[in-house]
């Protein structure tokens, strides 16, 4: 019997209720990132600093602490915080930028994801706040100061978080229906004393509409208004979303928020000194708040951004709770929006929804902290998918509303992909330190969401596979920063890893995996074509993933007449070659025409095992005295191992297939084809150890 929560997904799969339409696809770092970077040199980080992101609309996505979109990010909602001592309102998550850390870019916050159900019908976060003012200059500083052989300077070593001043502010979501959001806030005092903390749930609409572009997700400008009959009700009207309404409850002192308005829009007149497009810029709720400048919010209360201003006396060591509501129009029910009977309802609900689904995943035999550790993890993969928007085209061209980029990005970075059109929820790295895909990560992360969501797991392999994603030539995007990078060719195996959760044998979706076998054969004939260019099976292939254990940058150029042929490449392709052959396989058995297919793969495989391991002609990777594969350098005709014992070396372990008896009497083509093979290529049938098992 299904639980609630397969109930819910079986619903969204069909088309039949939108239950993902809503989640926590808001970034956490959209400044410094590549999308939004417009400069001359490609400096992302300086370009649109932490600084100036309170100040200046996004051209491609939204950022928030602790916060929810639709799956457009068309309609945004987070937390925002005033201690009464930080010089800025704590909208957003801090850390250190590249250049600033001393082990490059770091997020400086204590944030933890607790639960998350796989339609975000139920979720749970964690964000502790210091009572005192935030040290941005001192961890800054220290940073700095500190080299690469030196521990990070973190939050906790300022001394910010001593006799537990801080507060723990408590996000949870829970979905009365696909569209009705419910959303409770606990906001608990851990220091000794009574304090005071500004609190402000915010709701804002991303600006699609000042650029003057036209692809699609471009839209006219969105309103949000006070509805003059109910103080606490605000109403949205957006092109494509449609009509939605906001509700903020009484906070704990019985009283209605005071609700502030503004508009998304650029404070131009603070950061560049011309004239800004409206008085009522993105930063008004942090000039209101801290700056106490009350003229900085819209009096007529409408806009495209909305808050509600809690101000919250707590108790030592007490908590209070905190309200709203995010529906759209002709969703939400009727009656008190925030009668307990409904809250606590609802909540009691989705929590024991995730509690029954989850009991279902996590193997009963693991210990309750075991259990807590696995649930948790979840909840990170889970909270960790975010809408991704990157329409490469017009990035390099510029909006027709803004400065023109500088001429050099037209030959610059991701020239070449003008096709890439990216407009999804793909499961990130990390969504502030990495707030981008990369693609070989995403292949880890589908194996682990099959577990609890095998639809997404299938179609964000699908994702990328498809014409606004791979490149014309093949190749799979590997990451904003340098698109045409090469990452481990891992998608074959993630693909295989899925499409075994997709039924018992006999009854799983082969439909699926044909689908994306014949795109990854494309994907592995640019491998070869590009990184074996001289057809001898030894590959290169760049940084590959290691990037941070290379004697040199594998990525960069090497001088004329040098090259490298590098272990893990080479093996990286004889791993593809099994994973494709093993794919083959399966489709052969209900089409046999695969089995063509299959043998091109085995004996492509062997081909490189033979080449790798040719140590007596000197052009292998294999050191027989060490024991160990080293990539090489070939320099005018000269081979140099690079005797280096990492990671590298001990990738060619990765590529192993048993080829069980019962499964080659299955397909007689395919086995005539390997006994030719093995009686007629002695020389390379030496590489295949044989085995006669009967399959499971």
């Amino acid at each position: 019997m299904s639980t609630a929560e397969e109930v819910r997904l079986e619903e969204d799969a069909n088309r039949k209720k939108n239950w993902k339409r809503w989640g926590p696809y808001l970034s956490e770092r959209q400044w410094g990132t590549v999308r939004e970077d417009y400069s001359a040199d490609g400096n992302c980080w300086d370009y649109l600093s932490h600084d100036h992101a309170r100040s200046r609309a996004y051209r491609w996505g939204e950022d928030g602490l602790l916060g929810i979109t639709d799956r457009q990010c068309r309609l945004c909602m987070c937390v925002s915080l005033w201690n009464g001592k930080d010089p800025i309102l704590k909208e957003r998550l801090y850390g250190l930028t590249g250049p600033e850390g001393n082990h490059g870019e770091d997020c400086k916050e204590c944030y933890y994801y607790l639960e998350s159900t796989p339609t975000h019908s139920y979720m749970k976060a964690l964000y502790k706040y210091p009572q005192d003012g935030y040290p941005y200059e001192g961890i800054l500083a220290e940073n700095r100061r500190r080299g690469v052989a030196d521990k990070e300077y973190e939050l906790e070593d300022t001394g910010v978080f001593d006799k537990s001043r801080y507060w723990d502010v408590v996000a949870e979501y829970a979905k009365a229906s696909p569209s009705d959001i419910l959303c409770r806030y606990t906001i608990s005092n851990r220091g000794p004393e009574a304090a005071t903390v500004h609190f402000l749930p915010t709701l804002w609409y991303r600006n699609t509409w000042i650029w003057g572009c036209t692809h699609e997700g471009c839209t006219m400008k969105a309103n949000l208004a006070l509805d003059r009959r109910v103080p606490n009700k605000v109403t949205g009207k957006h092109e494509t979303l449609g009509e939605s309404v906001w509700m903020a409850d009484v906070g704990p002192d019985g009283k209605l928020p005071k609700i502030l308005f503004t508009e998304n829009e650029t404070n131009s007149s603070k950061l560049y000194g011309v004239d800004s497009y409206t008085e009522y810029t993105k930063d008004a709720f942090h000039r209101y708040v801290v700056d106490g400048e009350v003229t900085a919010v819209n009096p007529k209360k409408r806009g495209s951004k909305v808050a509600a201003h809690y101000i919250l006396n707590v108790p030592a060591g007490k908590e209070v709770v905190v309200k709203l509501r995010l529906c759209a129009k002709g969703e939400c029910s009727g009656g008190n929006a925030f009668s307990s009977q409904l809250f606590d309802t609802v909540f009691a609900a989705r929590l024991r929804d995730s509690v029954e689904f989850y009991t279902g995943k996590i193997p009963s035999t693991l210990c309750p902290e075991q259990q807590n550790v696995m649930r948790q993890a979840y909840a990170g993969l889970l909270w960790s998918k975010q809408f991704y928007h990157y329409v490469v085209k017009d990035w390099l061209q510029g909006d027709p509303e803004s400065i023109p980029p500088p001429e050099s990005r037209k030959n610059g970075r991701n020239a070449e992909w003008g096709h890439l059109f990216n407009r999804d929820i793909i499961s990130m790295p990390d969504k502030w330190e990495y707030p981008w895909y990369a693609s070989w990560d995403l292949a880890f992360h589908i194996v682990a969401f099959c577990n609890v969501d095998l639809d997404f797991a299938k179609s964000q392999l699908l994702l990328f596979l498809r014409e606004w994603y791979m490149h014309p030539n093949g190749q799979l995007p590997a990451y904003e920063f340098a698109l045409g990078d090469v990452n481990p060719p891992v998608h074959a195996w993630a693909l295989l890893c899925v499409w075994r959760k997709t039924g018992p044998r006999g009854k799983r979706d082969t439909e699926f995996l044909a689908r994306c076998f014949h795109k990854l054969l494309i994907n592995f004939t640019w491998w070869v074509n590009r990184k074996d260019p001289h057809g001898k099976n030894l590959f290169s292939g760049g940084f590959l993933g290691l990037d941070n254990i290379g004697v040199f940058d594998r990525s960069k150029p090497l001088p004329d007449g040098w090259e490298l042929e590098q272990a893990d490449g080479t093996a990286w392709m004889a791993f593809y070659c099994v994973v494709m052959l093993d794919i083959a396989l399966e489709l052969a058995e209900a089409e046999p025409i695969y089995e063509d297919t299959a043998s091109k793969f085995f004996e492509h495989f062997i081909g490189i095992v033979d080449a790798i391991n040719q140590t007596g002609l000197g052009q292998g990777l294999w050191n027989e005295e060490d024991g160990f594969y080293y990539d090489h350098l070939r320099v005018h005709g000269e081979s140099i191992p690079l005797r280096i014992r990492s990671l590298v070396g001990l990738v060619p372990f990765f590529s192993v297939l048993v080829l069980e008896d019962a499964r080659m009497q299955k397909l007689p083509n395919f086995k005539k084809r390997c006994d030719w093979f093995m009686q007629n290529r002695k020389d390379l049938g030496s590489r295949v150890r044989h085995r006669v098992a009967a399959a499971p």
